[in-house]
């Protein structure tokens, strides 16, 4: 299955970057890569959030899991569940890794899947990895995954860090 490129967003100095056309039923899958994500703000968190069709708010209701593998430059490493970045039919943002520091050494990288969101039959399945250079210093590698808890056609898409604006560029592919 070949991937096609639908948008390129690159933000310098963004309060957010929003994906508000092209997910329709032209693809059952879209995925978003992230690319030298880097805050403004130090020690915040990327995140992203859904859009039913004909709403508005990026607010859906989403349950998820997280866990992540860490290593740190003095060669600490851990690994293991993040039950504090569980939502249980939450409607917050999705954070997607550890803090990021503000750095030039300090940024981030991933992809968001999103499974069949013009489907109006079941929810909306999603995972995600994130690898954040993060401000301790070490390295995080961080997998989220989930579901929009709505048989709504899902057809937007929100970045953000949880405080301050950032820098970087996020693609939006299709797959099929």
């Amino acid at each position: 299955m070949a991937m096609t490129l639908i948008t390129t967003n690159t933000e310098t100095n963004a309060a957010s970057s929003s994906f508000t056309s092209s997910i329709d039923s032209t693809y059952k899958l879209y995925i978003f890569k992230w690319f030298d994500i880097n805050p403004a703000t130090d020690n915040t968190k990327f995140q992203f959030q859904f859009n039913a069709a004909a709403a508005s708010g990026f607010d859906e209701t989403v349950t998820t899991t997280r866990f992540r593998a860490r290593h740190t430059e003095g060669d600490a490493t851990s690994f293991g569940y993040e039950h504090d970045f569980d939502q249980a039919q939450g409607t917050s943002y999705i954070d997607l890794g550890i803090s990021s520091g503000n750095g030039a050494d300090e940024s981030q990288v991933g992809e968001l899947f999103l499974f069949n969101p013009s489907n109006t039959t079941y929810v909306k399945h999603f995972y995600a990895r994130d690898s954040v250079a993060a401000n301790e210093p070490a390295i995080y590698d961080s997998f989220t995954a989930g579901y929009v808890n709505t048989t709504a056609a899902i057809d937007e898409v929100q970045f953000k860090m949880n405080s301050g604006n950032f820098d970087g560029t996020i693609k939006m592919y299709g797959v099929g």
